[in-house]
């Protein structure tokens, strides 16, 4: 059985189920982290040495980084649906992927300790607001992108979805001021459509 290590509100371990649930996979979750605890301790840093999560353990084999995680279910269990046959595709999954980890999250991380994590009295809401403009432009290159292709890679929806998929579920419920990207927002009603996304991550935000 695949077991996945990690509390079920971190965007992170979203990915993992969210693609378990796309795929009908047989799972169970175990909480790790935040409230949880459990990411220092001498069992889980045997599995995932940075005491972050998420981890699998697909029937032995253990891994971690949730992008690496995404890629392996897909490609093990998902090639007939979310892993594309067409290498240009799945280059375009890849870029997309690399891109939420390298421009998205460093951008949405401040809103969402923010304005989640952090007490009203105790923000900084100049950082946040860089944050949310910063927001405002990447977010735009992916509604451009989105103008030509239903989904990131194309016309089906793939794996590349699915690490961009929780961090757009935060930025569409905790920033109100946000500029009209027609594209993105079509998207984003596709993902909302899907009782996984639904399941997983159109949850409270925690």
């Amino acid at each position: 059985m695949l077991t996945i290590y990690g509390r079920r509100t971190s965007a992170n371990v979203m990915k993992p189920l969210w693609l378990a649930e796309e795929l009908g996979l047989d799972y169970r979750r175990i909480d790790v982290g935040g409230p949880f605890g459990g990411t220092g301790d001498a069992d889980y840093l045997a599995k995932n040495p940075n005491g972050l999560i998420p981890t699998i353990d697909d029937d032995g084999f253990v891994l971690w980084e949730s992008n690496a995680i995404t890629r392996y279910l897909a490609g093990r269990y998902g090639r007939r649906s979310l892993w594309p046959d067409d290498p240009r595709a799945l280059a375009l999954a890849d870029q997309w992927m690399d891109w939420t980890l390298t421009t998205v999250m460093p951008m949405m991380t401040p809103v969402f300790w923010g304005l989640v994590r952090t007490p009203e009295a105790e923000r900084d809401h100049a950082a946040i607001d860089r944050s949310i403009g910063q927001g405002r432009r990447i977010w735009a290159l992916l509604d451009a992108h989105l103008a030509q292709h239903r989904y990131v890679a194309g016309e089906a929806f793939s794996l590349g979805d699915i690490p961009l998929g929780p961090q757009a579920h935060r930025w569409f419920e905790l920033v109100t001021e946000r500029p009209k990207l027609p594209h993105l927002e079509a998207w984003y009603a596709r993902l909302a459509e899907r009782p996984a996304f639904r399941k997983v991550v159109m949850i409270p935000i925690e």
